[in-house]
């Protein structure tokens, strides 16, 4: 089983356009830290979020995170500190993170790092979902799956 740890911003985003479900097609199991969790049930956190977290599906592991407090992540926000220290802590293959400064510094620890988007390309190309290939002037062009550091593609 491969190893997956996820900060707040793909699952937040996933279930508010309703597609979390791509979440175990795609990587069976999911791991959060709690700080995550937390994020994720905040009260200012929309409503289907807060209520998709009260009953976490069983892909969704949450686990306590004994968060270290490197310099270099002074400036990420709880959670993304948190699933970074638990990506080490598991060995994790991938991140799914959003925030360009959390995915900046994930990928300078050398961890594999895609985003909502890049889940949703995934789901795309394995043909879990369609996608517009619309790429008339001015329409959005299709996004692509981002790679490992050093330019390898995710798999």
């Amino acid at each position: 089983m491969r190893l997956i740890v996820a900060d707040t911003g793909p699952l937040h985003y996933l279930v508010l356009i309703g597609h979390s479900e791509l979440l175990p097609r795609l990587f069976e199991h999911i791991s959060i830290p709690s700080a995550v969790r937390d994020e994720l049930a905040h009260s200012e956190a929309p409503l289907a979020v807060r209520q998709w977290i009260s009953s976490p599906p069983t892909w969704l592991d949450v686990v306590n995170v004994l968060e270290t407090a490197a310099a270099e992540h002074a400036s990420l926000d709880a959670g993304e500190r948190a699933a970074l220290a638990l990506a080490a802590t598991l060995q994790a293959e991938l991140v799914l993170m959003d925030d360009r400064s959390g995915v900046a510094a994930a990928r300078r620890r050398g961890f594999a790092v895609t985003g909502t988007i890049g889940v949703l390309d995934l789901a795309a190309h394995r043909g879990f979902i369609r996608h517009s290939r619309n790429n008339r002037a001015g329409a959005a062009r299709p996004y692509r799956l981002r790679s490992r550091p050093g330019g390898l593609p995710l798999p």
